[in-house]
Parts: C-alpha cells; sequence; structure tokens
C-alpha cells in the first residue's frame, strides 16, 4: 500500500489531489458507489489527479487485472455490521485524510455526513454524493432512519457541493433543507455482443437484478416468479449480504421450479452485461433510490425494462419502458406483455439504448465529477501556494 505525501511535503506545482471517501474501496464490485469510483478513480489518474480511494479490509480486489496502478487504495478500519460500518469506516478514513490534506473530498453517502465538519475544519472542501432518500428505506430501522437524517443535516449544512444522482433527489434536498445540489446522474458502460448464458436462450427469459432490500421489490417479485417460471426461465441475480428470509425464499424457488435460478451476488461485469443484454425483459423494483446504476448498465445493454412505476424509475427511462404497480399479478402481466411481443421488445431495448447513450456515459458523467472537484480543489490549491 503506497503512502502518498503529507501537505507539507508538496510543492506548489504538484497535481491536485483528492480523497474517495464512503465506499468499499478500490477496485470493489459491491454496489453503485464502488461501480463510480472504478470508472472516476482511473479517469482522473489519467488527467494528472492523485487519487487516493479509502475502502474496508476483504472488500477490494487487488488482483483485478483492469486495476488503474496509479490509484492509491488505503484501508481503514471500522465495525462490520449492517448499522455501524458505514459510520464506523467512514470516520477512520475522514480522520486519515485530515492528516493528509487532500485538495478537495468526494465524500459518499449522508451517514459520512457527521464526519465533513472534520475536513472542513481543516480546510479541505467536500463534494458529497448524497445518494438516495436513506431515511425512507424500509431496510432500515428507527434508530437508523434517525441518523441518516441527521447525517443529511450535516451534510446539508457542511458540505461545500451536493451531488444528487437525481433531478428528483435534488428536488427534496432543494426543498427539505434549502439547498441546491449539483445533477449528476450514474453512467453506464458501453458493451459489446456477448454470448448468451449456458443454458439460456436469448430474448426468452426474465431477469432481475437487485440487493435483497424490500424497498427493491424482491419479495412481490419472486411471488410473480414462481408464476412465471411455469412457461419462462427466470434468472435472479443478488442478495442481502446478510442472508434472510428474501435469500431463504429465492433459495428456495430455486430448488422448487427447474426453470428458475438464482445466481446470488455477481462480481463479473461480463457475466451480468450478458445477462442483460440477452434477457426477454428486466423487471427493476428500486423504489426510493435516484438515477439506478442497475437500471442505467441495463438500458445500455438494450434491455427491455418493465420498472415499478415510481418517480425515480419514470426520470431516468421516460418514454422506453414500461412501468407496473409492486404487486405481484402486475409484475407478472408486466413481463408477460413483453416477453410475448418480440418486436414491440426489441424496439423497447433499442430506445432504453439510445436514451442511456445520451444522458448516462461514463465519460460525461466522470467529466462532471472532475469539473465540480476541480473547482473546490484548484482553488485550494491556489491559497496553499501563495
Amino acid at each position: 500500500m503506497t503512502r502518498s505525501p503529507s501537505g507539507a511535503d508538496r510543492g506548489a506545482d504538484r497535481p491536485l489531489d483528492v480523497a474517495v471517501i464512503g465506499t468499499r474501496g478500490y477496485p470493489s464490485y459491491y454496489g453503485g458507489f464502488e461501480t463510480a469510483v472504478r470508472h472516476l478513480a482511473p479517469w482522473l489518474a489519467e488527467r494528472g489527479w492523485g487519487v487516493t480511494v479509502y475502502g474496508r479490509p476483504g472488500s477490494t480486489a487487488p488482483a483485478d487485472p483492469a486495476r488503474d496502478g496509479r490509484v492509491v487504495s488505503r484501508l481503514t478500519r471500522g465495525v462490520e455490521s449492517k448499522s455501524l460500518s458505514t459510520l464506523s469506516y467512514g470516520f477512520t478514513a475522514v480522520v486519515d485524510a485530515v492528516r493528509r490534506r487532500p485538495d478537495v473530498a468526494l465524500v459518499m453517502n449522508v451517514a459520512n455526513g457527521f464526519w465533513i465538519p472534520l475536513l472542513r475544519l481543516r480546510g479541505i472542501p467536500v463534494v458529497v454524493n448524497v445518494d438516495g432518500i436513506e431515511w425512507e428505506r424500509e431496510k432500515w430501522g428507527r434508530a437508523a432512519r434517525a441518523v441518516f437524517r441527521a447525517g443529511a443535516v450535516m451534510t446539508a449544512r457542511w458540505g461545500t457541493v451536493l451531488v444528487c444522482d437525481a433531478q428528483e433527489i435534488r428536488r427534496r434536498w432543494s426543498e427539505m433543507w434549502g439547498v441546491d445540489g449539483v445533477f449528476i446522474p450514474y453512467g453506464g458502460s458501453e458493451v459489446d455482443d456477448l454470448p448468451v448464458e449456458p443454458g439460456l436462450e436469448s430474448g426468452r427469459y426474465v431477469l432481475m437484478v437487485a440487493r435483497f432490500v424490500p424497498e427493491n421489490t424482491v419479495a412481490e417479485f419472486l411471488a410473480a416468479a414462481a408464476e412465471l417460471a411455469g412457461t419462462h426461465d427466470v434468472v435472479v441475480v443478488g442478495s442481502s449480504g446478510y442472508g434472510g428470509e428474501l435469500d431463504e425464499a429465492a433459495r428456495r424457488l430455486a430448488d422448487e421450479h427447474p426453470r428458475m435460478q438464482w445466481l446470488g451476488h455477481l462480481s463479473d461485469d461480463a457475466r451480468l452485461f450478458s445477462l442483460w443484454q440477452h434477457a426477454g425483459a428486466y423487471f427493476h423494483g428500486h423504489s426510493v433510490g435516484g438515477t439506478n446504476p442497475a437500471l442505467v448498465q441495463a438500458m445500455m445493454c438494450g434491455t427491455p425494462v418493465v420498472a415499478r412505476d415510481t418517480v425515480y424509475n419514470r426520470e431516468v427511462l421516460a418514454d422506453t419502458g414500461t412501468f407496473v404497480e409492486p404487486d405481484p399479478a402486475s409484475i407478472a402481466a408486466g413481463l408477460r406483455a413483453v416477453l410475448d411481443d418480440e418486436e414491440a421488445a426489441r424496439t423497447m431495448g433499442d430506445a432504453a439504448r439510445s436514451r442511456a447513450r445520451e444522458h448516462y456515459s461514463w465519460p460525461a458523467i466522470c467529466q462532471a465529477y472532475e469539473d465540480e472537484l476541480r473547482s473546490l480543489g484548484g482553488r485550494r490549491g491556489r491559497r496553499r501556494s501563495r
């Protein structure tokens, strides 16, 4: 692990440094934040930035052949639990960053808002990706929701620039806290033609990709899948990460229905992209986030999308998807309608890909982040060089 020089050691003409805090590290394949960092960190390094990504032991893939060696990975300690991991790892990362004094910090997740004052009091400007409305997620208990809401208050008060990944999130933050965020969504990767997953027929199976939490409509989809698996292959990618009722339900369905597959969490992008690319219909049940990375990537793969009807999903898909209510009957009917009309499904997929290319490409997203970081880091660098 490379040690970056302290602020006192760097000359006035050195490149700008950024510390990325609040993800599981680089490179990591856990979720949307980690996907964004896998694209953004090399982008910044290629443009001369010194990039340090803070992470957790055991959560990164240091031997990943796609890893950019110019990106410094720093692992700090924390409490590995559902309720304390983000707070504890965020705190130790911020303490380390305060000592090293980067020109600017990029912080992911409002739960880390409690520690932003430490960075600001050290003179480090902070760009914060506020994520979704975390205190409305069903997976959190009352105490956790209170923590996220308090973290949002701290983020609104202390964050220098707030990044909102959806216009609706931006509107909510303006309404709740009186702050105007910057809209930067997630991106999707262009995908070459990939072979279909062995045992599946291109365009003839249903796919769901989601973390197993209630607000992602997992239970309702699994109930629909039990009916769909009588006539179509059904593939489910995802897990809770901690076990529980939804994992057990997926395992039981896979055991009971020969045409149902539960693959758990996948860190192989090529395999996941292939599943999206060849799916006859993809169900997207996320309900409380903003621009969801999985949805954007499915669109980039040209996948026909059947989505839970939410303001966020309508913002991303516009008129390129089919929207359903979050109950098993509606989900099954929506997916069957797409599967049974191959020409319409192909038109949907092509339209979704075109929209993703226009609005959700990674180069444009990375450039937008760099513009915000450089605007803040450059000003601080000039002050320090005087």
